[in-house]
């Protein structure tokens, strides 16, 4: 698998000994059929000899003081001492005072020992992934319209759709295997529509019929400006929001007031192209939204996704082909990590972390007496409380915060006070690296064994192609060999809850926590994935292959069945103090 977005383009490996030489795109794969875009075909070259010598951690480092020199120590040596270390502070200062960050690049199967390490071995809910940063708004969006973290469309309803709304994502650059195949749609289908929203003219945007450039910010006013359109033009399918959805009164309330003038003065667009907008989204046979980070990289994040959610319920834009929203992901796994309950308030299976009956199940399937209900610290919490000395030890994998992660200068105070922070990563010139008393190396792209599920619920399978080098070892068994080391200090004498001598029962494991809930994948198998490829979830026992689109019968995995409209306000952006700050940043990624 390509390690780059959310597509999950399929990759075919090409070696000599235990060296990749080079890459193409696999034929067979359904999220891609053989294309790869420019980072994809060039993945060969992060795998060369120069790079591995030059950059590659080959081997377990430990640093004796802060600023010095890592030498090199034994994996026995590295991991008594990382156990030694998290023991001696949960000992003194309680569960809370450690925490794990991990990442959208691990396997589904490393995400799921992390999740269990902290919350069924440790006892503490922070562990917290740098998809928090990408995606929580999008998970937080989908729970509370639809009632799960299920994006219900899937990546042929380009093929499909009449009517294509892309905002907040430049996926020109973002995901341009899937920018091929809209492409391609439009070129087989001329009639199909295409509005663009975006604060910059993108190449997505030259691509569009109708281009919103709105100000940043303003997504919010923009979908309630479009529902209040549709209201007034009576372009809104009144049989399905009767009988599919509840809180429609609420939320016609709240956009009574968002008037084509306001919309427009406050979006900075022009009333006539809002009227296009709001007739093409509702009055087209099928209307596929397609959104990333311009929504989810914000603090409002969650009011823009589930405004925009609140357009598809009120004209019934779901459940059939070429219908829905659908929230790209930007990284290969951050779907997997969601799956497992990889974030501070989950748990396995989009089970809630609030939720006394979902922790005793989980309990249950651990075999653990129970798990907190405390909710962990966050991203961006975590560090803030390790620079106030609240968390003692960190534990981060497959990431680099100390490049990557909001406000730097939290984030490098919090990592020269913490006591003790271990890093296990693939590539010892990671600014984080600088940081860890603890070095820990880790196989990456090309070296792994598991699976991933990329943006439109696909789950594949990860081979190795050469072997790892150096002492390099897989994320998913370094856990499994700390955590081991680890329960002898803080549960003596009693059975492991990690006997996983390869990644498979570890994903056994999960598969069984979804028995039930609406990511069921209890039909799904490794000799599945191997003989047949990669399968949408839900996959249920019996079943023989996936489900395409979700909610086709009208009914959401909520408490009635219905979706649920979201009656949340525009909030705008903060007026700038003075004059200090006056630029509007925005989010974007390089092709």
């Amino acid at each position: 698998m390509c390690p780059y977005c959310g597509v999950g383009c399929g990759v075919i490996i090409e070696t000599e000994g235990s060296q990749i030489t080079g890459v193409r795109g696999d034929p067979d794969h359904p999220a891609n059929f053989g294309k790869l875009c420019t980072k994809g075909q060039t993945l060969h070259l992060t795998a060369s000899p120069a790079i591995t010598q030059q950059t590659r951690l080959l081997q377990p480092l430990r640093r004796l003081e802060r600023g010095g020199l890592a030498a090199p120590v034994s994996w026995d040596a590295a991991l008594d001492l990382a156990t030694d270390r998290f023991a001696s502070t949960i000992e003194q200062h309680g569960p809370d005072a450690v925490g794990f960050y991990i990442s959208g690049q691990l396997l589904t199967e490393d995400y799921y020992v992390f999740n269990k390490l902290a919350k069924g071995l440790i006892g503490t809910n922070n562990v917290d992934t740098n998809s928090r940063l990408c995606m929580s708004s999008a998970v937080a969006g989908y729970k509370l319209t639809l009632g799960a973290d299920a994006p219900p469309a899937c990546f042929d309803d380009v093929n499909h759709a009449s009517c294509l709304f892309i905002v907040g994502s430049n996926a020109a650059f973002a995901h341009p295997v899937l920018f091929r195949r809209i492409e391609a749609a439009k070129q087989a289908n001329p009639a199909m529509k295409v509005i663009v929203a975006d604060p910059r003219r993108t190449d997505t945007a030259g691509f569009a019929d109708l281009f919103l450039p709105l100000q940043p910010g303003s997504d919010v006013m923009l979908f309630h400006g479009l529902l209040h359109i549709m209201l007034w033009e009576g372009w809104l399918d009144a049989a399905f929001i009767a009988a599919h959805t509840t809180g429609f009164d609420a939320l016609k309330a709240l956009v009574r007031e968002c008037t084509p003038d306001r919309v427009a003065q406050v979006c900075g667009l022009n009333k006539e192209d809002l009227y296009t907008a709001a007739q093409w989204f509702a009055t087209s046979p099928a209307t596929l939204s397609l959104y990333c980070q311009g929504l989810n990289q914000s603090s409002s994040g969650t009011a823009k996704n589930a405004t925009l959610i609140n357009l598809h319920l009120a004209t019934g834009q779901i459940g059939k082909p070429g219908t829905g929203p659908f929230s790209l992901t930007g990284q290969p796994n951050a779907m997997g990590g969601r799956e497992v309950g990889g974030l501070a308030n989950l748990l396995s299976a989009h089970r809630d972390l609030a939720n006394p009956q979902h922790r005793a199940e989980v309990a249950a399937l651990w075999g653990v007496p129970s798990v907190p209900e405390k909710p962990g610290k966050s991203a961006v919490e975590m560090f803030e409380a390790a620079a106030d000395g609240e968390i003692k030890a960190l534990w981060i994998a497959c990431t680099n915060p100390a490049q990557s992660m909001p406000d730097q200068a939290t984030v490098r105070r919090a990592l020269q006070r913490a006591e003790f922070v271990v890093v296990q990563e693939a590539y010892a010139t990671a600014a984080t690296c600088d940081f860890a008393d603890l070095l820990l190396p880790a196989t990456t792209w090309g070296e792994k064994d598991g699976t991933v599920t990329n943006s439109e619920r696909r789950i594949s399978r990860v081979r190795p192609a050469v072997p790892a080098p150096g002492e390099a070892r897989h994320d998913w068994r370094i856990v499994v060999d700390f955590a081991r080391r680890l329960e002898a200090r803080l549960r003596p004498c009693q059975p492991t809850l990690f006997p996983y001598p390869s990644p498979e029962p570890i994903w056994n494991e999960h598969r069984e926590s979804t028995r039930g809930r609406d990511l069921d994948i209890t039909g799904l198998s490794y000799a599945m994935l191997e003989e047949q490829g990669p399968q949408q979830w839900p996959i249920k026992t019996g079943e023989t292959q996936g489900k395409e689109r979700l909610y086709e019968d009208g009914i959401f995995p909520t408490q009635d069945g219905k979706a649920r409209f979201a009656a949340l306000p525009f909030v705008p952006l903060a007026e700038p103090r003075e004059s200090r700050y006056p630029f509007s940043l925005t989010t974007g990624r390089l092709r």
